[in-house]
């Protein structure tokens, strides 16, 4: 790679886990968000000699993966569409414990609200609340304005409370 201090090796190590969570809560299930991880290192190294990182490789990589995680929604769309609207159901069996225990009722309907709201509100939530990125990293990873980064999630938890019948 062209910069002498990038390692994907040492980049997988510090941030897979971060990066297949952020992964899961686009797609909803965690053997799609490992792959979509997968596939993200998995290019990364076969294109390491003609890559160029000149910012942060982990800011490149979260673009990666959202957009990998974007490309599964969309096949994901044209396949119900085939199915003639009939819903595709996720294998449950693939779930860890600590899915299991996370997945409380009140867990569930968040995320319905959230699946539920358009794919840029979805984006800038959860990289803003559950990546804890700033306005700017979130404006530099989607290539919008920091401004559009704020009414897009002042909109996304207006309508996430609207959904959820609580007061905003």
């Amino acid at each position: 790679m062209a910069d002498a201090g990038f390692d994907i090796a040492e980049l997988f190590r510090r941030n897979h886990l971060e990066l297949v969570r952020l992964a899961l809560l686009l797609v909803g299930d965690r053997p799609t968000a490992e792959d979509v991880v997968q596939e993200v290192f998995a290019s990364l190294h076969m294109r390491r000699e003609r890559l160029s990182l000149s910012g942060d490789p982990l800011a490149y990589a979260r673009v990666a993966v959202l957009n990998r995680c974007r490309s599964v929604l969309r096949r994901r769309a044209v396949a119900r569409r085939f199915a003639g609207g009939r819903e595709l159901r996720l294998d449950e069996s693939n779930r860890s414990a600590e899915h299991e225990v996370i997945s409380s009722e009140e867990r569930r309907q968040v995320m319905a609200a959230l699946a539920a709201l358009p794919r840029r509100r979805r984006e800038v939530l959860v990289l803003r609340y559950y990546l804890d990125l700033n306005e700017a990293e979130i404006a530099r990873v989607l290539r919008i304005k920091p401004g559009t980064v704020k009414s897009t999630a002042a909109r996304g938890l207006a309508a996430l409370a609207r959904s959820l019948g609580e007061e905003s």
